[in-house]
């Protein structure tokens, strides 16, 4: 009787340890990351007929798996007309990943700052607007924590540019360095 007792406890302890285990599964996981990059971009700027060129300065914020904010300068270094188009802006962004790419859509909103050069003594002058932005972009996600900006595109509007507003089409490629 004793043996059958023995048998049967020794039989419940193991059942217990194969119970236990299941808890081994982890309770929590990376879900947030960071990344901060820099580019080239081009600006179609909807006010004169050639391209301005510049750099942009970027930083992601991705809260959720799919779902994020971003942040963004275009700053204008090359202006063959004189005009400058500078923006300022943030918004959300809706990312869909696929092996190492990662396609995103994005809403921004901010300022946009048009800026003319000219006059007999070089004067300049800078005007701010409202501006928002329409856009998409692919990145690649190489090694030791780098995202490639394949290529990003904004529709951009500046509502209160006088006097029917103004839409510019900014290009960009970038790197980024990614924070985990």
């Amino acid at each position: 009787m004793k043996r059958h007792i023995l048998i049967g406890w020794f039989a419940c302890v193991l059942g217990i340890t194969t119970m236990s285990h299941a808890q081994a599964i982890p309770t929590a996981s990376r879900v947030s990351s960071i990344q901060v990059g820099v580019g080239g971009m081009i600006t179609s700027p909807d006010y004169a007929q050639q391209h301005i060129k510049g750099v942009t300065l970027y930083g992601d914020y991705n809260f959720q798996h799919n779902i994020g904010v971003e942040g963004e300068i275009h700053y204008s270094l090359i202006t063959p007309t004189d005009l400058s188009e500078n923006t300022y802006l943030i918004g959300p962004r809706y990312v869909v990943r696929h092996n190492n790419f990662t396609g995103y859509l994005k809403v921004l909103v901010g300022m946009g700052r048009f800026g003319t050069q000219g006059g007999s003594f070089g004067t300049t002058a800078t005007t701010s607007y409202t501006a928002y932005a329409f856009g998409g972009g692919l990145e690649y996600m190489a090694p030791h924590n780098l995202n490639v900006r394949i290529f990003d595109v904004e529709l951009q509007k500046w509502p209160s540019f006088p006097t029917n507003g103004l839409s510019p089409i900014s290009y960009s490629i970038g790197v980024a360095y990614a924070f985990h």
